[in-house]
């Protein structure tokens, strides 16, 4: 378990820190609105009103017990810009940000933070893939073109041979099959229907791949 501070608690803040709390972890949510921050007083570990540009106001709010700090702050660009600047002076060595811009991701990239997160523009891939590839559930671009993604397998496909589905170098990670986890693969290893399998490759080759999954 770790400790998590989330700065701005609109719609994206909000959603994040509900799933680290759900994912076990300790969040202390900071808002500059008193009505906002009271809406989630119950439901994470600690809600706290301040201006998040101020920099002395942050130096209160030992944030060097946080694992990472999230700024997701949003339509604001010049107060989530200060709030970051005023982070790196605190010298927090994790802070992650939300951007809204390409102008907010270019000024956020000279700051030196560890990542800069696009919600809407993530969200919009996830759901384009998702309608031209309905097999796969879900994708984790890995750079240079790499993926893993994870395929429910369908009744047509009870009984295949793995091997039979794959091309190239596309390789199979894990298969899921209720309670049980197989990692190794031999050549007479057979899918079964709703067996949850992860996949890696080059976009490419996992395209190519994809009509035999359908």
């Amino acid at each position: 378990m770790a400790h998590f501070t989330v700065i701005g608690l609109g719609r994206f803040g909000t959603a994040a820190s509900l799933e680290l709390i759900n994912l076990g972890h300790t969040v202390t949510g900071v808002e500059r609105d008193p009505k906002l921050a009271e809406k989630y007083v119950d439901e994470l570990t600690q809600t706290v009103v301040c201006d998040s540009t101020d920099e002395n106001a942050l130096r209160e709010l030992d944030l060097e017990n946080s694992e990472a700090v999230l700024v997701a702050i949003g339509e604001d660009m010049q107060s989530s810009l200060l709030c970051t600047l005023a982070l790196k002076n605190i010298g927090v060595k994790k802070i992650w940000v939300k951007a809204s811009t390409k102008a907010h991701h270019t000024i956020v990239s000279k700051l030196g933070v560890n990542r800069i997160i696009h919600p809407e523009e993530e969200m919009g891939i996830r759901v384009a893939q998702a309608l031209n590839y309905p097999m796969v559930n879900n994708y984790l671009p890995l750079g240079n073109g790499l993926y893993v993604v994870e395929v429910h397998i369908r009744n047509k496909l009870h009984n295949t041979l793995i091997f039979e589905l794959l091309k190239g170098s596309v390789k199979p990670i894990l298969v899921k099959r209720g309670t049980q986890v197989f990692s190794s693969f031999n050549t007479d290893f057979c899918l079964h229907e709703e067996d949850i399998l992860l996949l890696y490759g080059t976009q490419t080759e996992l395209k190519s791949i994809a009509p035999r999954l359908i």
